[in-house]
């Protein structure tokens, strides 16, 4: 097992105090319960807890920010989209199609920058303005860590365009020498300004040495003693020898003409052509990659990395990207000076540069306050094929590690959960189970929420899940008295149990009332009836009311008998039931054959012989036997009234 780094920070609860009071927590999968218990661990004696206060303490809390939902939101389509191309990628339109992803991924971190960096501006008060700044730091640390690992990782650009990659990077996040050239121009006279020998070195150090040309034109026109100079410093800066993305030339013939342009600016230092200008003197050493000249220039160079790259562009422009790494710390060592230790960022580019990507995963997640960052470029690089050798400990690779971490922080969200379900479908070794595992902790809010869920559910074959859910909203429906949509809850999760549950309820009610609720349900329940018992005799029942309902006294008959003599319907039924037959029994026509007023017959004396006797009756119950006496004595009456008939009648058909 790896050993972590370093101990791990320390969060403290404002109002506790552990050192005196013992501390509960429960842990849930984004965050933590924390709170005070009144146990004395020395005394073992109940004292009342100085802080009545339970904690939220959150693991994930940027997934509560405005802006960054953004960047999940938007990073979620460009990462589903990367997943569903992977098998058509081959070759040349592989790399390409996996750099313009590196880059979608890339805007959508400077377009959340950029919007940060308005609220900073527009904040109120200081508190939230540092919250905002701070933010925009560390957006813009990872699109620049991210686009380092672009061009070493996944464009894998060789010597000679690495270069130029990395000159596109430094300028891409250096960018304060824009804001200084406007102000610059926009002076009356831009030689006189008192930023523009700054703006120049910056744009030699940038490597812009067509604008630093057009600067040291204006200084010439401004100035006719240093006129010749710029002249022929300007003339160095035209002819420097640079590889450009559409130029044919090999590296020999480019670091040939590279020596012999160097030996001329050689030639100009020694011979004192820019002795009398100590700027233009400054420029030319820089330009020889004097590493004292533009350690001097540490202030516009503001840190390592573009000191590096500074340095390569005029010591080692076909560097390659194996040499990188001593460039890189020997650029950090002298940069620092030992006057300083390296910051985090400082790793993580360091690490990047020794093309040791699991030291910038590992460093990217120490230094970071989300898992965002990791697992989307962590998917990238592995869909670049850099990472399939480096499995995890515990089973899983890095990869489904930090997605898996991920989902799990969106799964905090009340919302963000939704693309956290994509997450772990593309985790093919323990996102199934995960998923699982953290659907079954959603809040079921609103009932359309609950049908996201369901239908999430239901599309990955998650039988278990399916089943909760619905016996969760089908018992949320009994509470509300909501008795069809609860059925229907119970039917969708095939509960029986609790479709006899709601079906008993629907019997209860219509005794009571006399009618049954949801008549649209129970008429179309079709096979699903057959769930329960009881659920058939309610949809039976049901239909014993239609066919009654349509004068097909015959068939309704048949079913209300076949009803009792089958035993499905409940006991405690039967009376309704028969009482149900006293119209039927009345009717002019004969109804129920002799056989069949027998069974009517049995059923009622095993209804009224099976009844235990009670002791000390209260008057509501006599009153209520007296009700069920009469019922009983019509009952005989209207059945022997029927015999009768039905005996003449069978016998009279007989007779004929």
């Amino acid at each position: 097992m790896e050993e972590l780094d370093g101990e791990p920070t320390v969060t403290l609860i404002p109002g506790m105090n552990s050192k005196k009071k013992q501390m509960c927590f429960d842990w849930g999968p984004g965050e933590m319960l924390v709170c005070e218990t009144s146990f004395n661990k020395k005394e073992k004696s109940e004292t009342a807890p100085n802080c009545p206060f339970i904690y939220i303490i959150r693991k994930d809390v940027d997934v509560y920010s405005q802006i960054l939902r953004k960047l999940f939101n938007e990073s979620h389509g460009i990462f589903v989209g990367l997943q569903r191309i992977e098998e058509e990628l081959t070759g040349k339109s592989r790399k390409a199609q996996l750099v313009r992803v590196s880059k979608n991924y890339r805007s959508v971190i400077r377009a959340c920058m950029e919007e940060m960096h308005q609220f900073a501006i527009a904040a109120k008060d200081p508190a939230s303005g540092h919250q905002f700044s701070s933010q925009v730091s560390i957006l813009s640390a990872m699109e620049l860590i991210w686009n380092l690992c672009e061009i070493l990782f996944i464009e894998v650009a060789p010597a000679g365009p690495l270069l130029l990659h990395l000159l596109d990077w430094v300028r891409l996040h250096v960018c304060e020498v824009d804001s200084l050239s406007a102000d610059v121009l926009g002076s009356e006279n831009p030689s006189k300004h008192e930023s523009f020998w700054n703006l120049v070195t910056v744009l030699v150090l940038q490597g812009r040495l067509d604008e630093a040309r057009q600067m040291l034109s204006k200084e010439a026109d401004a100035s006719p003693t240093s006129a010749g100079m710029c002249r022929i410093l300007g003339d160095l800066m035209r002819t420097m020898p640079i590889l450009s993305p559409g130029n044919t030339q090999t590296l020999t013939e480019l670091e040939l003409k590279w020596q012999h342009w160097r030996e001329e600016c050689e030639r100009h230092l020694q011979d004192g052509t820019f002795a009398s200008s100590p700027r233009l003197e400054s420029l030319c050493k820089i330009m020889l990659g004097d590493e004292a000249a533009l350690l001097e220039q540490k202030e516009l160079l503001s840190n390592w990395y573009h000191f590096l790259v500074t340095r390569l562009l005029y010591s080692h422009p076909t560097v390659k990207p194996i040499d990188l790494h001593f460039y890189a710390q020997s650029s950090l060592d002298m940069f620092l000076g030992g006057e300083s230790s390296p910051e985090p960022l400082d790793n993580i580019l360091m690490a990047a540069f020794e093309f040791d990507i699991h030291q910038v995963i590992k460093e990217c997640s120490i230094a970071l306050s989300n898992w965002w960052f990791v697992a989307h470029l962590t998917d990238l690089l592995d869909h670049c094929r850099l990472l399939q050798a480096h499995n995890l400990y515990f089973g899983s690779n890095m990869r489904e590690f930090l997605l898996l971490e991920y989902a799990s922080g969106l799964f905090a969200h009340h919302s963000l959960w939704q693309l956290g379900v994509d997450y772990f479908d593309y985790c093919p070794e323990l996102g199934r189970v995960s998923l699982e595992l953290h659907i079954e902790r959603i809040p079921l809010n609103t009932e359309q929420k609950a049908l996201k869920v369901l239908r999430i559910c239901e599309q990955r074959q998650m039988t278990e899940q399916v089943r909760s859910i619905c016996k969760i909203l089908a018992m949320k429906a009994v509470r509300n008295n909501r008795l069809g949509s609860a059925l229907s809850w119970s039917i969708r999760a095939k509960d029986a149990a609790f479709a006899t549950l709601v079906s008993d309820r629907f019997l209860r009610d219509y005794c009571e009332q006399g009618c049954f609720s949801d008549l649209d349900l129970i008429d179309n329940l079709g096979p699903a009836m057959m769930l329960s018992d009881r659920l058939t005799f309610l949809g039976k029942y049901r239909e014993f009311h239609r066919l009654y309902g349509e004068k097909r006294f015959g068939d309704a008959a048949s079913l209300l008998l076949s009803l009792m003599t089958s035993q499905i319907a409940p006991r405690s039924f039967w009376m309704t039931l028969l009482t149900d037959a006293l119209p039927l029994l009345e009717q002019k026509q004969v109804i129920f054959s002799a056989e069949q007023t027998y069974e009517l017959m049995r059923c009622l004396e095993d209804l009224t012989s099976g009844k235990p006797e009670r002791a000390e009756p209260d008057a509501q119950r006599l009153q209520d036997e007296d009700i069920e006496t009469t019922k009983v004595e019509m009952l005989r009456l209207a059945l022997a009234r029927n015999l009768a008939r039905a005996i003449i009648r069978e016998g009279s058909l007989e007779g004929s």
